[in-house]
Parts: C-alpha cells; sequence; structure tokens
C-alpha cells in the first residue's frame, strides 16, 4: 500500500519526434513512475516500447470527463506516484494536463516536471526572428473570422506570434494573418526534429507553393512581431 504522503505528479516533456531528444532524467522519471497519464495511448506506446518499459497507461485528454479526473486524483492523493506526458513536447502547454496540475497543487499533491522538447521554443530559435517576447497562441479557431479576430488583437503588437496549424489549412491561415496583421515576416517550420524537417521562411502575402512548402507533417508557424522601425 502507498504511503499517503508520497504521492507525486510528475510531468515529464517527451521528444516531438527525434527519441535523442530524450533527457536521462525523463527516462528516470518515466521509470520510476507507477503508471502514465497520456493523451494516446497508441503513441506513448511506441516511447514505452522504445524504452523497453511496461507501464499501465491511463488517458487524459480533451475527451476525458470530470469524473474520471477526480479518480486520478484521488489515486495521487493516496500516494500513487503517475507521470503525465502528451504525444510529444511538454505536458500541460494547449492540453488538459493542466486542470489535472492545477488540481493536484490545490490538492497537496507533490508535482515536478522535467523539461525538455518543445515545438513552440524551438521554432522559434530557428525561425531567426527576434524572440525575446512572444504569445502562444496554440490552434485558432477554423473560420476566418474567428481566426482574423484573434489575431487582430496583435496587429500592432511586437510579440512575435506562434501557432500551430494543420498543413491543409495552411494557405486559408496565410491569407487571415496577411489580412489582420499586414506584410510580416514569417516562418513555416515543418515536421522538427524529423527527417524531412524543413524551415520556410517568407513574408505575408506570399503563399508558399505545394514544391515549396509540403502540405504534410505537423506545423509550427512564426508570425513576426510588428517591427517598429517600419512604421515611419
Amino acid at each position: 500500500m502507498n504511503d499517503p504522503e508520497s504521492g507525486k505528479l510528475m510531468l515529464v516533456a517527451t521528444p516531438i519526434g527525434n527519441l535523442g531528444d530524450l533527457s536521462p532524467r525523463a527516462v528516470e522519471a518515466l521509470g520510476e513512475a507507477e503508471f502514465w497519464l497520456v493523451e494516446d495511448s497508441r503513441v506513448s506506446g511506441k516511447l514505452a516500447s522504445h524504452l523497453g518499459l511496461k507501464k499501465p497507461m491511463k488517458v487524459l485528454n480533451e475527451h476525458t470527463s470530470p469524473g474520471q479526473m477526480d479518480r486520478y486524483l484521488v489515486e495521487l492523493k493516496r500516494g500513487a506516484r503517475a507521470a503525465l506526458l502528451t504525444d510529444g513536447g511538454s505536458p500541460s502547454i494547449s492540453d488538459p494536463g493542466a486542470i489535472l496540475t492545477d488540481r493536484c497543487h490545490d490538492a497537496g499533491v507533490a508535482v515536478d516536471g522535467v523539461p525538455g522538447p518543445s515545438a513552440v521554443i524551438d521554432a522559434l530559435m530557428l525561425s531567426g526572428f527576434f524572440a525575446q517576447r512572444f504569445a502562444f497562441l496554440g490552434f485558432l479557431g477554423r473560420k476566418p473570422g474567428a481566426i482574423r479576430g484573434e489575431l487582430t488583437a496583435f496587429a500592432d503588437s511586437p510579440l512575435t506570434l506562434v501557432l500551430f496549424e494543420s498543413p491543409h489549412r495552411l494557405d486559408a491561415m496565410l491569407k487571415v494573418a496577411h489580412e489582420a496583421l499586414g506584410n510580416r515576416r514569417y516562418a513555416v517550420c515543418r515536421e522538427l526534429t524529423k527527417l524531412h524537417q524543413q524551415i520556410y521562411r517568407s513574408i505575408l502575402p506570399d503563399v508558399p507553393s505545394e514544391t515549396e512548402v509540403p502540405r504534410r507533417g505537423e506545423i509550427t508557424l512564426i508570425i513576426e512581431g510588428r517591427r517598429r522601425q517600419s512604421e515611419d
């Protein structure tokens, strides 16, 4: 039986593509956890196989009910030690893991984290744009009006913007981004850390051709903040 004082939620950043990016500390944390809280057991199962681990996996994603979240919290309060991870990157960033993390803090359950791979930070580094200050917007709405409304708030902002986007919606996103933000430099960061990684830089309203940027894979879009010198 678990010591009621030993429960812990360990947030573990996992590779966004290249398994070589998994840190030794992350491997240790994943190995010590009694079970994993995962976004998709099929994806995390591949990671477990790579590490030679067999861990019980419990799903925590946007479809997890409040009742199931309660049951996870009860297990942790009773002394369970769990690792929280997403399909790739840092957990609790743009996913419901933040809800459980928040509730653990409120309930007095220990929370710790192993930092590591992040598509947001990797894309910002690779873009070459000034990013001392930036805003991460995740996935925007699906309709042009909703996208335009969210981006218009940054029309006069020097903040560099970071977005996640489906490759099939890239053209529409760039068109609306130009309407909302005007001429801005941008970078399409595709398949980060993977075999076919690509960084395509241009200026809105340019839309790359299929040859220039294949509409496949995972895309992180960086849009440079308004440059003050351009106002003169």
